[in-house]
């Protein structure tokens, strides 16, 4: 498969995923919770291909998130904070093969880390919407919501990763 078919395939995979998360998957809000679809579509590019191009792919992906609407905080705090947990999530894959146990794991790990990346980013930035109480109460609700909404994502996301060229040896 050429390079821009490929890059074509991820391109409308993010965009029909954000599409979903920002339209149809806002309504399951929980107090401003809602199931993060594109931080698993990082994720399970982070399992098939490593940190290098779950990094490309998270930082993309965060950046288009930033620019979807009904977007009301700075850009870029989306694209670090999926930068970040692709590379890391990554990095635990290189540690061998990883079980279902080890997947939920590794999604509540990145849940943790992008959702709270973008939260202490927004204190920084000193965004009115983010207070210290706001993100611990919405930071554990978006973990619980990617983990459970894994099962429906991930082996589908991984299985186009893995068509669309095979994964890295290590």
């Amino acid at each position: 498969m050429t390079t821009a078919l490929r890059l074509l395939v991820v391109t409308v995979l993010v965009v029909v995923t954000i599409t979903l998360q920002v339209s149809i998957f806002s309504h399951f809000s929980l107090r401003g919770a809602v199931p993060d679809l594109a931080l698993l579509v990082v994720i399970a590019a982070a399992l098939v291909r490593g940190p290098d191009y779950a990094a490309l792919v998270g930082f993309a992906t965060g950046l288009v998130l930033d620019l979807a609407p009904p977007a009301d905080h700075t850009a870029g705090r989306w694209a670090l904070s999926f930068l970040l947990v692709g590379y890391l999530t990554g990095l635990a894959r290189r540690e061998g093969d990883i079980t279902v146990v080890g997947t939920l794991v590794i999604v509540a790990a990145g849940a943790f880390i992008g959702t709270s990346v973008f939260a202490l980013t927004g204190l920084v930035l000193g965004e009115g919407a983010v207070d210290v109480s706001t993100a611990l109460d919405v930071i554990p609700l978006t973990v619980a919501y990617d983990v459970l909404v894994t099962p429906l994502v991930i082996p589908l996301v991984v299985m186009l990763f893995r068509r669309l060229e095979p994964a890295e040896r290590w």
